[in-house]
């Protein structure tokens, strides 16, 4: 080993134990020569590599400092099977490649990290955000881009501004996205629930709910639906299209999961839209991480102003550091990397749920679509959440439906299964054991 290298982990050793706290100052590059018997030159190489791991910082004139004492998470072995949690696998994400973007960001942007940008996001990023639409085949004007903080805050502003339609009511599927039901609960907004399940929806009632109530627009999520899994053929997007237009209701299609897209020839419902009803939704938190908070709106010409007005109101404009670094990582390529490699790992597992449940649960509707998120019906008899209560002292964890519903929608017995974070040779046995819980009738009302 080198002598810098030694240096290097004798440091980072003291660091990670706490003998050196955040925020203290290193001892000078002086002392620590005569303390290792080297030159000032191999200390400054140790103290170099430190730095670029983010351990310590140098203030000119004054010397180096702890940045943080404590060290990266590593992902341990369980054995609980997680079929709850939905977001993406934390430990599988390309940190290094991010951070270098981050830190380059830093660099390219720093006069603009001290002023305020504009409400519809980093230029340089919506340019980057259109070349990247397009291979979902989303094709639009620049003008009609918009970078939000998350999708959450996308469907808050449209819930919340008025519409050239002037109607109030949000019409939304029922299950539907849990955080996006707890806003419409939150601030009481005019609210109508249809029915989706395992066959899609019925179309004839979206068709008398059209025509009898102020629809101001309708929420849904055409593909991979969360957290049923299921999508709706061309012919269902194409009647639901025809409806909008014949009564003039807007679509907000939320196409979250449009990374993970396996079948070629399957467009979202924007790419088929001819009346410019569509308004499209496309999220970063499932392909990249949450906390990234960069969402895309897509919006119709006559909503452009009124949609910046609110978003002005709402945050200014969102976090540039984060739009920065997203749009270098995006035009470095690396996203594209990135992508293709998370799609074939949760494409795998989505094949090993979907058989699994095929084969261990064949007499239940479920979705037939391969996601990395599914369901499963059960009859009403069956006591669904002791069943999840006896699962759950298993270590097998599952989430109830309750919050993806309406407070006063009709809820079916539905068990949400995800697959995001659990290990694939762990998908089947948990499978397994809901089959098993089947067989007990202390689990039946």
């Amino acid at each position: 080993m080198l002598k810098y290298e030694s240096i290097y982990h004798d440091l980072c050793g003291r660091i990670h134990n706490a003998d050196l706290q955040s925020g203290e100052k290193l001892p000078s590059i002086r002392q620590l020569a005569q303390q290792f018997s080297c030159s000032k030159s191999t200390i400054l190489t140790a103290l170099q590599k430190l730095e670029d791991q983010h351990l310590i910082y140098a203030i000119p004139k004054s010397g180096y400092y702890v940045v943080d004492h404590q060290i990266a998470q590593k992902p341990t072995s369980t054995n609980i099977m997680d079929f709850a949690t939905s977001s993406p696998t934390w430990h599988a994400f390309p940190y290094q490649d991010f951070q270098h973007c981050m830190n380059k960001a830093i660099d390219t942007y720093q006069t603009d990290l001290f002023k305020y940008g504009t409400a519809k996001g980093l230029p340089s990023l919506i340019t980057e955000a259109k070349k990247l639409l397009e291979s979902y085949q989303v094709f639009t004007d620049i003008n009609n881009i918009f970078i939000t903080s998350g999708v959450q805050q996308a469907l808050s502003l449209l819930s919340l501004m008025p519409f050239p339609n002037n109607r109030k009511t949000i019409l939304v599927e029922q299950p539907s996205y849990h955080l996006y039901m707890d806003f419409l609960k939150t601030y009481n907004l005019p609210v109508i629930g249809i029915k989706r399940s395992t066959n899609a929806i019925d179309l004839t009632e979206l068709e008398q709910i059209f025509r009898k109530n102020d629809i101001k627009f309708f929420y849904t999520m055409p593909r991979f639906h969360n957290p049923l899994g299921t999508s709706y053929s061309k012919k269902e997007k194409t009647a639901i299209l025809q409806l909008a237009k014949q009564y003039d209701v807007y679509i907000v299609e939320d196409d979250f999961l449009a990374d993970f897209e396996y079948k070629s020839k399957r467009d979202p419902m924007f790419a088929m839209d001819t009346y410019n009803k569509v308004i499209y939704l496309k999220s970063f938190s499932k392909i990249m991480f949450p906390g990234l908070r960069i969402g895309l709106a897509i919006l119709p010409n006559e909503l452009i102003n009124i949609f910046q007005q609110y978003k002005i109101t709402a945050d200014i404009d969102s976090s540039m550091i984060s739009q920065a670094a997203l749009e270098l990582y995006l035009k470095s390529g690396m996203f594209e990397r990135y992508r293709a490699q998370v799609h074939e790992n949760y494409h795998k597992r989505g094949k090993i749920l979907q058989q699994s449940i095929k084969t261990h649960l064949p007499l239940y509707p479920t979705s037939s679509e391969i996601s990395m998120h599914s369901h499963i019906v059960f009859p009403k008899e069956v006591d669904l959440n002791r069943i999840i209560h006896y699962l759950s002292h298993k270590q097998i964890l599952f989430n109830p439906i309750d919050q993806n519903y309406l407070a006063d929608f009709y809820r079916e017995r539905i068990l949400k299964i995800n697959v995001s974070t659990i290990e694939d040779e762990k998908i089947e046995d948990g499978i397994k054991q809901i089959a098993y819980t089947l067989n007990n009738l202390d689990n039946y009302f």
